[in-house]
């Protein structure tokens, strides 16, 4: 299998690699170790200085990278310069805060004194998706350089020079061989990188499927890992929501990034006051984007990332209808060169609808109505995933409430602001385990050695 880097926006190869050999694999893997070593050993600030040179670097070419981005996965290029700017934000955050996570915490016993003291484990092997190819490398790569590990990456087949692109950043900030390292590799070779006895740790964002398989070789390895596995977001209106901020978050949430979001807004749970306004809003509003060029900052709706993800959306869509959706708005292919699919609402959806559990991936809308407040909750947590929701309402108090009673991860009362640094990601069930990001995320593969000591003349 070689990493192919297309152009979704009208289909043509830009450039493919080959994956590299046993032989590299083991040199890469030997270098990784080598710098573990000497990296675990670094102080805080020298680890810093390299850190937030590639967090300035980033900065200041913003443009070039989210260009790499827009041609490898059709991202607009307005969102793939705001995915570089808070990658950086990102490294830069992890750079200066990374010390205070880690200090010694003092602990209480009864007798003598004791701490807990944070410790890096060695080489974490990160598994990353292309629908943000910068962020999901800088989520990983900021807290655990800065926790003292060493990374090895494998990044997704079709975003294979975003991949390079960022290696190459951390190198030229001052990052020493093998500090953090993109491996171009077959599933066969990844199989093998889990199994490695250097290899520490397992970081993957992606489907179920693969989460399932990768946790479970990491289990049988006695490994730890986190498995960020995506979502079904509800996005719950109340009665009594302010409908202008509600709808400006629903089409943003839905369409942001063309629907390729793991806690995107993805089904739309409103109650019946309400439910009709909503709806005719939301198909008006979704209705406007035009297709063009992700290049051309006018362009509101880009390609999705792959032909071959068009086609499963459309599948998917087609499943739903044959099941008994209905849909009030687009559900085909746009046509035109590239791989673009029109905003799509479904609606009068069953509970054994195939579109019931799914997750869309892309800019189709899952419309229900529901009676009340208690329907809502019961429909939001009828879902085999948990990564994160919403809930509108100008009550701010009964938000609150109702965050509380739904299964996720994350919740948002009056927005779905996810991009802050500062704030922890990750999800429940089949949304999988584990946090990134915040103080949370820099804590997954460090060692928290207890340490007790008594004076030498206590009593024994």
């Amino acid at each position: 299998m070689a990493y192919l880097s297309v152009n979704p926006s009208d289909g043509q190869e830009l450039e493919r690699f080959e994956e590299i050999s046993d032989l590299e694999l083991e040199e890469k893997l030997a270098a990784a170790n080598r710098c573990f070593q000497i990296w675990k050993h670094t102080s805080f600030a020298k680890r810093a200085a390299i850190i937030s040179k590639a967090a300035e670097l980033m900065h200041s070419r913003a443009h070039d990278f989210a260009r790499l981005a827009t041609l490898e996965m059709g991202k607009r290029i307005e969102e793939a310069r705001a995915e570089v700017k808070f990658s950086a934000d990102i490294l830069d955050y992890y750079a200066q805060k990374a010390e205070r996570f880690l200090e010694r915490q003092r602990l209480h016993p009864k007798q003598g004194e004791a701490h807990i003291e944070s410790s890096p484990i060695g080489i974490v092997f990160g598994v990353e998706p292309w629908n943000f190819p910068y962020y999901q490398l800088a989520r990983i790569a900021g807290p655990q350089l800065m926790a003292g590990n060493v990374l090895v990456v494998k990044h997704a087949g079709c975003v294979p020079q975003c991949a390079i692109a960022f290696e190459a950043l951390l190198l030229e900030a001052g990052a020493p061989a093998g500090l953090y390292t993109n491996l171009m590799i077959s599933h066969e070779q990844s199989d093998r990188v889990v199994d490695d006895i250097r290899v520490k740790g397992i970081a993957l964002t992606g489907s179920v499927p693969a989460g399932r398989l990768i946790a479970a070789r990491a289990g049988a390895n006695l490994k730890p890992s986190t498995m960020e596995l995506g979502g079904s977001d509800a996005f719950i209106v109340l009665e009594d929501a302010d409908l202008n901020l509600t709808l400006d978050w629903a089409v943003w949430g839905r369409m942001y990034n063309c629907g390729q979001t793991c806690c995107a807004a993805k089904r739309f749970i409103v109650v019946e006051d309400v439910a009709d306004a909503f709806v005719e809003r939301l198909q008006a509003a979704m209705a406007k984007f035009e297709p063009g060029n992700p290049m051309d900052e006018s362009t509101t709706l880009g390609p999705l990332s792959s032909e071959s993800a068009l086609q499963r959306l459309l599948m998917q869509v087609d499943d739903a209808v044959f099941a008994g959706a209905q849909v009030l708005l687009g559900g085909e292919r746009i046509r035109r060169p590239g791989s673009y699919m029109s905003p799509t609402i479904l609606t009068s959806i069953a509970t054994d609808n195939p579109a019931y559990r799914d997750e869309f991936f892309g800019p189709v809308a899952l419309f229900f109505r529901v009676k009340d407040e208690e329907a809502a909750i019961a429909l939001a947590n009828d879902s085999d995933f948990g990564l994160g929701g919403s809930v509108f309402t100008r009550d701010v108090g009964r938000g609150l409430r109702v965050a509380s009673q739904i299964d996720t991860g994350m919740m948002f009362i009056n927005n779905i602001s996810w991009s802050d640094a500062e704030l922890p990601f990750g999800g429940i069930k089949n949304s999988g385990y584990g946090r990134e990001l915040g103080g949370l995320g820099i804590q997954s593969f460090v060692n928290k050695k207890m340490v007790r000591y008594l004076s030498t003349d206590a009593p024994v």
